[in-house]
């Protein structure tokens, strides 16, 4: 596989950013993955080397890149979390969408890349900006995944269930049974919202999980099952809607 890391310029600045794609066979359809809270870092590039190896450019920007460009979540300390979120709530919509509008652009200029066909998946705090990049782009994006998203509810204009009317293209959510970031209440509230708008879309809960379970590093939390199921929803809902 091919891999870079290169800044994507932005209506806001540079955003660094890992790109990935397979040596052969393309141009190849768009995944952008769009990171957790704790941050660019190597166990999430892996990710998206998994997901480019079965055939897809994949774009993992730093979504942090307005504050700064290397962080990562190393230690759970209450001084590093403050820090976390504070990054976190910097983020809002309408910068991701910016920031997804400038991957598009980047992605149509790519020889390897058919921008035409884009997905997206989002972890925890991505969860809205997936939602929000279907909404804003309908016309090439066809698939978006949020797994153990956050929320998803507000009372914000801009919360990811009044969405769901602008969606065209297929959704799914991966719920951990226990998150406090997406209870059952509030994923009921999306569902009714996803069913309302008459759109694709699945909810699936995973038994026995808790908010973070597919990332390998965090210890007792990961769940290998239960990971390895959610990549294989991931496959099968990219493959059916940009192939």
């Amino acid at each position: 596989m091919i891999e870079k890391h290169l800044d994507i310029a932005t209506a806001d600045g540079a955003m660094n950013s890992f790109v990935v794609f397979p040596e052969e066979s393309g141009p190849h359809p768009v995944l952008l993955f769009y990171m957790d809270a704790p941050g660019k870092r190597e166990e999430l590039l892996n990710m998206a080397r998994r997901l480019a190896s079965v055939g897809y450019y994949v774009v993992l920007p730093n979504l942090y890149y307005r504050r700064t460009r290397d962080f990562w979540l190393q230690e759970r300390t209450e001084a590093a979390m403050a820090v976390m979120y504070g990054h976190m709530h910097a983020l809002s919509n309408a910068m991701v969408t910016r920031d997804t509008a400038a991957m598009l652009a980047f992605c149509t200029a790519q020889a390897a890349a058919d921008a035409s066909r884009v997905g997206a998946v989002g972890y925890c705090m991505s969860g809205p900006f997936v939602m929000a990049a279907a909404a804003a782009f309908p016309k090439q994006v066809k698939a978006i995944a949020a797994i153990h998203p956050a929320q998803m509810v507000t009372e914000h204009a801009d919360s990811s269930h009044l969405m769901a009317p602008q969606l065209r293209c297929e959704s799914y959510f991966a719920c951990a049974e226990i998150d406090k970031w997406a209870p059952p209440a509030t994923v009921a509230i999306l569902d009714a919202a996803l069913k309302a708008a008459g759109t694709r879309h699945r909810i699936e809960w995973y038994p026995k999980t808790e908010h973070g379970f597919v990332f390998p590093q965090r210890g007792s939390i990961y769940k290998q099952d239960a990971a390895e199921r959610h990549w294989e929803r991931l496959f099968a809902l990219f493959a059916r809607n940009l192939y």
